[in-house]
């Protein structure tokens, strides 16, 4: 199924290739400048690569399904690439975020106002980590057509020094894990820059809807659905954030996410098989269809009565609203990425050491459980921190 690279790799230990990393990155510290293509001219036939993977890269990050079904594609071609398997992973997860905005219960504790911002956080969110890795994953693949690396060209899409560092490293070593935990510091520096601290979205939704209401909501659970033996339910592995606004937070739940899925052959195989035989709608319905329908059927205006218990409906209830994300969101227009490099402190190598070798994913408890405080807090209308009306 999966196409396997040509090109020769050294056997440095993994040791030394971070160490070497380490070395060149202490180098580049503190000395970078805002990143554009105009800060390394092009041969004509490097624009016309760049420009060609620009418009491949512009055309699949349409919104959240395009993107997250283009992860999956690449990882079935390149699998050496395991963040691209974890972005899948994690994107849909962004997709289900989205559509219950608009679903059956958050739909009910937000205004429209409220629904517009926080679509607008999470898929600008989505959008700016497809268009800064894509090109990168599009880059690579053409080096391993014409058997040489080519991150030179990295800049013109204004990736950070730091990953043109990892990808030469990687190409030489093709140390996964390395790679992997690099994309996962990479990304979230990325939107620290242009996201967490952009005040506009501070004053919109960090400091409004997002803190208020995180612990409440299931915005900040991980879902890795999968399916093992003769289960009639698709099982659940995961992991919850509590601290958004936390760049170091976020950056070891990539790692946590990373560790559930890859440190075990067996479970990694049944999520990719689940993934392969689901394709990503944005519904909830695409893994729990006992729980979630697709098609709205409770009336409007009407008095909500809770109906969940432990993830199981009562007695002749009907399943909860979960759109697909065509039906409830348009594609959005983004503004271009602001043009910087984050890499400025070299000391963040402290983050490839340790990698989590165990991690405890059982989240099917707490993930049902946050459903049943949203009901709860529909049916009393006295959930924490909601809206006056």
């Amino acid at each position: 199924m999966f196409n396997k690279k040509k090109k020769q790799t050294t056997n440095t230990p993994a040791s030394q290739a971070l160490c070497n990393i380490h070395q060149e990155l202490k180098k580049k510290s503190g000395t970078q400048s805002p990143i554009s293509a105009a800060n390394s001219p092009l041969m004509p036939e490097e624009m016309e690569l760049v420009h060609k993977i620009e418009a491949c890269a512009r055309y699949l990050n349409a919104n959240n399904v395009t993107r997250t079904r283009a992860y999956l594609e690449f990882y079935r071609k390149h699998p050496e690439i395991e963040w691209a398997f974890l972005g899948h992973m994690v994107s849909r997860n962004a997709g289900w975020n989205m559509t219950d905005l608009k679903g059956e219960l958050l739909s009910k504790l937000l205004s429209e106002k409220e629904q517009h911002q926080f679509f607008r956080f999470l898929e600008r969110g989505n959008w700016l980590i497809f268009q800064d890795i894509y090109p990168q994953f599009l880059l690579y693949e053409e080096g391993l057509k014409r058997n040489k690396p080519l991150f030179h060209l990295l800049s013109a899409f204004g990736v950070s020094t730091f990953m043109e560092t990892i990808w030469n490293s990687f190409w030489m070593n093709e140390n996964r894990c390395t790679l992997a935990i690099a994309l996962i510091i990479n990304e979230q520096y990325y939107l620290e820059q242009r996201v967490i601290q952009n005040k506009g979205y501070q004053q919109s939704v960090l400091e409004t809807i997002e803190f208020k209401l995180q612990d409440v909501l299931s915005l900040n659970h991980i879902l890795f659905p999968y399916e093992s033996g003769k289960s009639e339910k698709t099982k659940l592995l995961g992991q919850t954030l509590h601290q958004f606004a936390s760049l170091h937070e976020r950056i070891s739940l990539g790692k946590r996410l990373y560790s559930l899925l890859f440190s075990s052959q067996n479970i990694l195989n049944q999520i990719v098989d689940w993934a392969i035989s689901n394709p990503h709608t944005g519904s909830r319905k695409d893994f729990w269809p006992h729980l979630f329908n697709d098609v709205k059927v409770s009336v409007p205006g009407s008095l909500y009565i809770p109906q969940i218990k432990n993830c199981t409906l009562k007695k002749n209830a009907p399943r909860l609203y979960s759109p697909k994300l065509q039906h409830v969101w348009k594609d959005m227009k983004h503004e271009p990425a602001e043009q910087m490099d984050w890499f400025q402190d070299w000391s963040i190598i402290d983050y490839f050491e340790n990698p989590y070798k165990h991690v405890d994913g059982e989240i099917k408890h707490e993930y049902c459980k946050t459903i049943e405080k949203l009901e709860l807090a529909i049916f009393t209308k006295k959930a924490l921190f909601l809206r006056k009306e």
